[in-house]
């Protein structure tokens, strides 16, 4: 199996057949063999039935039925689980991401990379979308240090081998270019088309603000802190014994210079409060470091990874 398209569903009935019509000419004109991976993400609409009916005429559709809904990370993962293909393309199912773009992001992967991401160029949609995704693009780029214009875009090429160890939680689905950068891929994008949504309504709203900028808080940890989580918690706990020293300096200066009781001003609780402050941070770092320590021993797992090695033989090989 050379190409596994994934497809997250959620409530598409409308989409579902026309996107299939869609893909259908497209990937019979690709070398080698395909698939089509729906996951129905516990879709209360009727989609289900239309998938089943899909499956029962097209053998190389594969359908996976979710017994709820779980959130397009988990239907993400589990098509990824499903899928066989040396080469997976995940879009949407809203007839949003258009088919066609899909050799050409095939051919740019062949070009060397590991990762091509889509990026919608022309959006079709309103600026109450827009602004958003381009103020998360920017976030996310400067934090993980992965530079991409739409982490937000589905459509997307990546080889299986930099999918295979990846675990996604939350809303995490987006950030796998990221991941894949960290183990050492090779990360491009490319513009492609978005059509406007015909059917259906979107599932995506100022809302999942909140979810990504606290899992973008989770990829700053993983990627700077996961084998060292009290370098992480420990320097931010120094800071605040910094300022508990600051304002108790303050305090004394007020007393002896100034003739001013600090009893009077909100100084002395202010330094309890950052000293306990400190404390809970370096041990909250003591207890990650614990848990650092158990998550990489106990799977036997290292904290790095090698692409390659040079005239290096093995124990089992030199006896």
């Amino acid at each position: 199996m050379k190409v596994s398209v994934i497809i997250p569903i959620y409530n598409e009935r409308e989409n579902i057949d026309a996107l299939h019509m869609q893909l259908h000419p497209v990937l019979n004109a690709l070398d080698g063999s395909h698939e089509v991976v729906f996951v129905n993400d516990g879709s209360t609409d009727g989609s289900d039935t239309v998938l089943d009916a899909l499956a029962a005429l097209d053998r190389t559709v594969k359908v996976v039925h979710l017994r709820r809904n779980y959130g397009q990370t988990a239907a993400m993962m589990a098509a990824i689980r499903y899928s066989s293909g040396e080469i997976i393309v995940p879009m949407d199912g809203d007839l949003q991401n258009d088919p066609n773009d899909i050799p050409r992001l095939i051919e740019k992967l062949e070009q060397g990379y590991d990762v091509v991401s889509g990026w919608r160029v022309d959006r079709k949609e309103g600026m109450d979308r827009r602004l958003p995704s381009r103020i998360a693009n920017w976030m996310i780029s400067k934090v993980s240090g992965v530079k991409l214009h739409d982490y937000g875009c589905t459509l997307k090429a990546y080889r299986r081998r930099f999918l295979e160890n990846v675990r996604l939680y939350g809303e995490m689905h987006r950030f796998v270019p990221v991941y894949a950068a960290w183990e050492g891929g090779n990360v491009t994008e490319l513009p492609v088309a978005h059509h406007p949504r015909l059917h259906g309504k979107s599932k995506y709203g100022i809302g999942r603000a909140p979810r990504v900028l606290l899992d973008l808080l989770v990829i700053r940890f993983l990627a700077r802190s996961l084998d060292r989580p009290i370098q992480f918690f420990g320097r931010a706990g120094l800071y605040s014994f910094a300022a508990a020293m600051l304002a108790g300096g303050y305090a004394l200066y007020l007393k002896i210079v100034e003739g001013v009781s600090f009893i009077l001003t909100p100084l002395p609780v202010l330094v309890v409060m950052l000293a306990l402050i400190g404390l809970m941070f370096v041990m909250i770092g003591l207890l990650a470091e614990i848990q650092s320590r158990v998550y990489f021993e106990s799977q036997d797992k290292l904290p790095f990874t090698v692409r390659t090695t040079r005239n290096l033989l093995t124990v089992v090989d030199a006896a």
